[in-house]
C-alpha cells in the first residue's frame, strides 16, 4: 500500500481494506484467459495482445474498476486520490497488461467532466467507462509539436457542422481509436495561443486517413493523421470555440496525474531487472555503474516524493507542476535505457533487427521520452516563463 502518512485510523483502516480488495481482485482474475497478459503492453510495446487486452479493460469495466476517480453520477466511484493512487501502485505490482483504453479515462474523460456540456458529458462519458469507444489525441503537428501554440489545423463552421482539414502527427493508437480530440484554429487570422477549439471528432470518417509511423523499435503504435475535409457536430466543442488553449492544458495536467505512481512502480521493476542483469554479467563490480545504479535509486524516489507532493495539483493551472513532472520521469527513464546499454557493454550494440532484447528496446524508446508530450526546451521554458516570471526567450 502506498506509503501516505495520516494520523486517522479510520482511513488508515479503510485504505488498508482497499488495497486487500484490489490485490485480490487482481489475484484472481488475472487467470485463465488473461493470464497471459501480465507485463504485456505500454509504450512501445502497443501492439502486444491489443484485442486480448481491450477484453481485459472491459472485463475491468464490468467489474467496477475503471474511471475510479470519476462521480459516481457519471458512472465512477468518486474514490479518493489516496484510493486512486492504492489502485495504480497494486495494478502496477500485479505487473497487470497495460490498459488499452486509458487515452480516454484519464484525458477525455476528466476533460469533458470538468468542462464540458450536460449533453456532451451524456453522450461521451458512458463510453468511456464501459470501454465501448477509444480515444486518441490529435495535438502535435509537423510544424507544431512541443509548441504546441503553432497549429495549424484549420475547423470552419459548415452548417451546422466543422469541417476540419489539416494533419497531425504521433498520433498514439489512431489506428484503432473510434473517436479523437483535436486541436484546431477555428478564428481566421488568429495566432499562437488564440483562436483555437477543442474538437470532438469521429475517426471513422472518409475525410480521415490514418498512416501508421513505424518507429526505431519496429513498431508503429504512432500515426500520422490527415484532415481533408472532416466533419463533426457543431456542437462537439468542449468549451467555448476560441477557448481550445485553456482546455488543451487543462488536459495535459490530467495526462500527468494519479497514474504516474503506477508508472513509476512499472520504472522500478526495470531498475531492479538492470540491476539484476548487472550482477549477472559481473557489471556491478564497476564501481561506475554501481554508482549509476545508485543513483537511479535515489532518482526513482525523487519522482515519488514529487508525484505524492503535487498529485493533487490539476486543472487548467496547476502551478507548473506538470511541467517539473515531465522533466522528471522523461529524464530520468531515458538515463535508465542509457544505464542498460552500459550495462550490457559492447554486446549491447549486436542486435537483429527482427529481435531486438528488452534492454535494446527500452534504450532506443526512451529516446522519445524527452521529446513527446512536449520535449524538455519546452518544459523549462514553461516554468521560467510562466511560473518564475522570467524574460520570455528571444522568438523570431
Amino acid at each position: 500500500m502506498v506509503a501516505i502518512q495520516t494520523s486517522d485510523s479510520d482511513t488508515a483502516a479503510e485504505d488498508a481494506r482497499f488495497s486487500a480488495e484490489v490485490r485480490q481482485w487482481l489475484d484472481q482474475n488475472l487467470s485463465g484467459e488473461f493470464r497471459e497478459l501480465r507485463g504485456l503492453g505500454g509504450p512501445g510495446r502497443e501492439h502486444e495482445a491489443f484485442d486480448e487486452r481491450l477484453a481485459w479493460d472491459r472485463h475491468l469495466a464490468a467489474s467496477g474498476w475503471t474511471c475510479l476517480g470519476w462521480p459516481k453520477e457519471y458512472g465512477g466511484r468518486e474514490a479518493s486520490v489516496r484510493q486512486q493512487v492504492i489502485f495504480h501502485e497494486e495494478y502496477a505490482k500485479a505487473n497487470a497488461p497495460a490498459r488499452v483504453s486509458h487515452v480516454g479515462e484519464e484525458l477525455l474523460g476528466p476533460t469533458v467532466i470538468a468542462f464540458g456540456t450536460d449533453e456532451q458529458k451524456a453522450r461521451f462519458l458512458p463510453g468511456v467507462r464501459n470501454v465501448s469507444e477509444l480515444w486518441c489525441q490529435g495535438y502535435s503537428e509537423p510544424g507544431a509539436g512541443s509548441d504546441l501554440a503553432a497549429i495549424t489545423t484549420t475547423a470552419q463552421l459548415d452548417g451546422d457542422e466543422w469541417s476540419i482539414n489539416g494533419q497531425k502527427i504521433w498520433t498514439s493508437l489512431a489506428h484503432v481509436a473510434d473517436w479523437c480530440f483535436v486541436i484546431a484554429r477555428t478564428e481566421r487570422g488568429s495566432s499562437r495561443h488564440k483562436g483555437l477549439s477543442y474538437l470532438l471528432v469521429p475517426m471513422k470518417q472518409p475525410g480521415i486517413e490514418v498512416r501508421p509511423i513505424i518507429q526505431l523499435t519496429g513498431t508503429s503504435e504512432f500515426n500520422e493523421v490527415f484532415f481533408d475535409n472532416a466533419r463533426t457536430g457543431v456542437d462537439l466543442v468542449v468549451g467555448a470555440p476560441g477557448d481550445g488553449w485553456r482546455i488543451a492544458m487543462g488536459t495535459l495536467t490530467f495526462e500527468r496525474g494519479i497514474s504516474t505512481l503506477g508508472q513509476q512502480i512499472r520504472f522500478a521493476r526495470e531498475l531492479a531487472d538492470v540491476e539484476a542483469l548487472a550482477r549477472r554479467t559481473g557489471a556491478a563490480d564497476d564501481p561506475l555503474i554501481a554508482d549509476r545504479i545508485d543513483k537511479a535509486w535515489v532518482g526513482l524516489r525523487v519522482l515519488r516524493a514529487h508525484a505524492l507532493r503535487t498529485m493533487q495539483a490539476t486543472g487548467a493551472d496547476d502551478g507548473g507542476q506538470a511541467s517539473v513532472s515531465k522533466l522528471l520521469w522523461a529524464n530520468w527513464h531515458r538515463g535508465l535505457g542509457e544505464l542498460a546499454m552500459a550495462v550490457l557493454g559492447p554486446a549491447g550494440l549486436i542486435a537483429d533487427e527482427d529481435d531486438l532484447n528488452e534492454w535494446q528496446r527500452l534504450y532506443l524508446f526512451t529516446r522519445a521520452d524527452t521529446i513527446y508530450g512536449g520535449s524538455n526546451e519546452v518544459q523549462r521554458n514553461i516554468i521560467s516563463e510562466r511560473v518564475l516570471g522570467l524574460p520570455r526567450e528571444t522568438r523570431p
